[in-house]
């Protein structure tokens, strides 16, 4: 979860941090970027559709819904991965 939080805050270091739906979650222009959270099983990481149909190829491996992935806890957690999700947001959110 530590390292999920820094790889958000390296990738988008003007993102206002908060709480939102009891977990952290990221803004930026004053709209959702990118929120996630730890779970028994999984760690759930939310992008909103537009931030997982961009990387749906890579998100296939995974567990999903609209707009959410689980990544599993006895596999390797794809940091990379999310900071790309993450950059793409960025810009996403920059563009609006």
């Amino acid at each position: 979860m530590k390292k999920i939080r820094a790889t958000i805050r390296e990738k988008a270091p003007e993102a206002v941090e908060s709480i939102s739906y009891g977990m952290p979650a990221y803004k930026t222009h004053g709209k959702p970027l990118v929120y996630f959270g730890g779970f028994p099983k999984h760690i759930g990481f939310y992008a909103t559709p537009t931030g997982h149909d961009k990387f749906a190829g890579e998100l296939s491996l995974y567990k999903q819904g609209k707009g959410s992935v689980q990544f599993p806890l006895n596999k390797p957690v794809p940091y990379d991965l999310i900071g790309r999700i993450v950059e793409f947001r960025v810009l996403e959110n920059d563009m609006k």
